[in-house]
């Protein structure tokens, strides 16, 4: 059995690309075209939006405001982040595959790190004297966001 998080995602954006997906096979299937399929994992790094709403940039904006951090729930819900440069070697990976290899291939990272971690690594590198809040944990948030990336490792390696 994988050991795959799978996280059952019923929110317009999830279904919305779940459809785009399905539209691209059909495609694939009555036109022979070509495609590749990846579904990105929590990536960081340059040149991110500073709001854009992702963990990351919340966090460090936050201590750089000399804000609380926020953390929903206790802090020990994981998530995997992927670096910008890590992204873009596997999209040119997954282009480079074979023509029958289509996806769809996760490109994310496999290794962990709890909310708490992410909050004190951002800390101790910002040197913010910010603290930490802790408001509840919204019922539909999972408590571990790790892709399964075995297919990518296979095919793309």
């Amino acid at each position: 059995m994988s050991d795959c998080v799978v996280v059952d995602c019923e929110a317009p954006y999830c279904e919305g690309k779940r459809c785009a997906e399905t539209l691209f096979m059909d495609y694939r299937r009555q036109h022979k075209l070509r495609i590749k399929i990846a579904q990105v994992f929590n990536t960081y790094g340059p040149h991110r939006q500073p709001n854009d709403g992702r963990v990351v940039s919340n966090f460090i904006m936050q201590t750089l405001a000399h804000q609380p951090i926020t953390i929903y729930g206790d802090g020990m819900q994981t998530q995997s982040f992927c670096y910008v440069d890590d992204l873009i070697d596997g999209f040119g990976r997954l282009m480079r595959s074979p023509d029958d290899f289509c996806g769809p291939a996760n490109l994310g990272n496999r290794v962990e790190c709890t909310m708490l971690e992410l909050a004190e690594t951002i800390l101790e590198l910002t040197q913010s004297r910010s603290t930490i809040r802790f408001l509840p944990l919204p019922s539909d948030d999972p408590v571990r966001r790790r892709p399964d990336i075995s297919l990518a490792r296979d095919f793309l390696a």
